[in-house]
């Protein structure tokens, strides 16, 4: 169920649902693919517990840096099939500040994973915002790009999870 002010990027990736949930939800994993290189993920807390935190740090070469990252809330977690977390709320449901630039507007992530046979994903994440000029915001510093490059690193470290098993 999407509507006007929801971004919406649905893949179907090449790894089983149980290494991509393993990649999404454990930080050291998420480290590794959460940013479109050469961009890093250089710290990051996630408690899948509702109202524990999501929080990361994004770098890059260009000299962006989100700081410490305003941390956000995890919202509901059903293993293996959905995580939801907001910027809106930090951890235990208090509201949030918000910064600049990608955390300068509030919205909530809406993640599901559905095994789609043959060691298959179905992955789909909603971006939800609060109102259209929002969710432009977010379309124009590149969501579609952005989040469908880091499906694309996701779905690379899920899979190299099983050859390392």
């Amino acid at each position: 169920m999407t509507n006007e002010t929801d971004l919406v990027l649905e893949r179907t990736l090449d790894a089983p649902i149980d290494l991509v949930w393993m990649a999404y939800t454990d930080p050291e994993h998420l480290k590794q693919w959460f940013a479109p290189k050469p961009y890093q993920i250089t710290e990051c807390q996630l408690d899948l517990t509702p109202g524990g935190i999501f929080r990361i740090r994004m770098v890059g070469p260009d000299g962006f840096d989100t700081g410490h990252g305003t941390p956000g809330c995890v919202l509901e977690v059903e293993d293996q099939r959905k995580l939801t977390w907001t910027s809106a709320l930090g951890p235990g449901y208090r509201p949030n500040e918000m910064g600049e630039g990608c955390e300068s507007f509030p919205f909530t992530a809406i993640v599901t994973f559905e095994d789609a046979g043959n060691g298959k994903t179905a992955y789909r994440a909603v971006a939800i915002h609060k109102d259209i000029a929002d969710k432009e915001a977010h379309e124009k510093m590149g969501f579609h790009d952005g989040w469908g490059t880091v499906a694309s690193q996701l779905e690379e470290h899920a899979r190299s999870l099983a050859v390392r098993a």
